[in-house]
């Protein structure tokens, strides 16, 4: 067996066997078949028909510092691939604010996640710094986001990039997965330090972008 593929045993095991809040393995029908018809719908939303791997999941996953982490942020949950590892792993006391705009998935998310650390709002990604505000939270130590760049048109492109440097702890980082490059050159022209990397093992091979503020 290969690296990868033991790694997948590692995460379907730790998924089945966690007691953190998160999607029912008999759910993922239905979980993937929600997801399917939201880019059916609103493909320039959605941005891809199939909900992101556990490979993709961990590979981002593996940039965070979940002692350091307090309050992480997540533009476009979905059906929650990286909503319910995000809580299995963030401290007690930490916040995950999860915006999503689709309201399919919203109801989605909320029936199917009980846990009190978890804020999902039905809001764009454009007021991150106005909800952060709102909640009295502070600056963000991790945004994780899958939203597709591609899709926006080019002002919501540099206000949301733009923005999620502004609300990030000084240390802080944005975490950033597409199945394009065309975010790139907004983020290299914003953040610090962009280091970029690849996962193959997604049903589209994705694109990741981490960066430092």
């Amino acid at each position: 067996m290969g690296k990868k593929e033991k790694e997948y045993d590692e995460l379907s095991h730790q998924e089945s066997s966690s007691t953190s809040p998160m999607v029912h393995a008999s759910n993922r029908v239905s979980q993937f078949l929600l997801f399917a018809a939201g880019f059916l719908r609103h493909p320039n939303m959605v941005g891809w028909v199939f909900p992101s791997s556990p490979f993709l999941v961990e590979e981002v996953l593996k940039k965070v510092d979940w002692q350091r982490a307090r309050v992480i942020v997540e533009y476009g949950p979905g059906v929650g691939a990286f909503t319910t590892r995000v809580l299995q792993r963030m401290r007690p006391d930490a916040k995950l604010i999860a915006l999503e705009i689709n309201p399919e998935f919203v109801r989605f998310l909320k029936d199917s996640i009980k846990d009190p650390r978890l804020h999902l709002l039905q809001e764009s990604a454009t007021e991150i710094d106005a909800i952060l505000e709102r909640l009295g939270c502070g600056p963000a130590d991790y945004i994780i986001s899958g939203i597709p760049f591609k899709t926006l048109p080019d002002p919501l492109r540099h206000t949301i990039v733009r923005k999620s440097h502004d609300v990030l702890h000084p240390n802080g980082s944005f975490l950033v997965y597409q199945f394009s490059d065309v975010v790139q050159p907004y983020l290299e022209r914003v953040f610090r330090k962009v280091s970029l990397g690849f996962e193959w093992l997604n049903i589209i091979p994705a694109r990741l972008f981490f960066c430092a503020r």
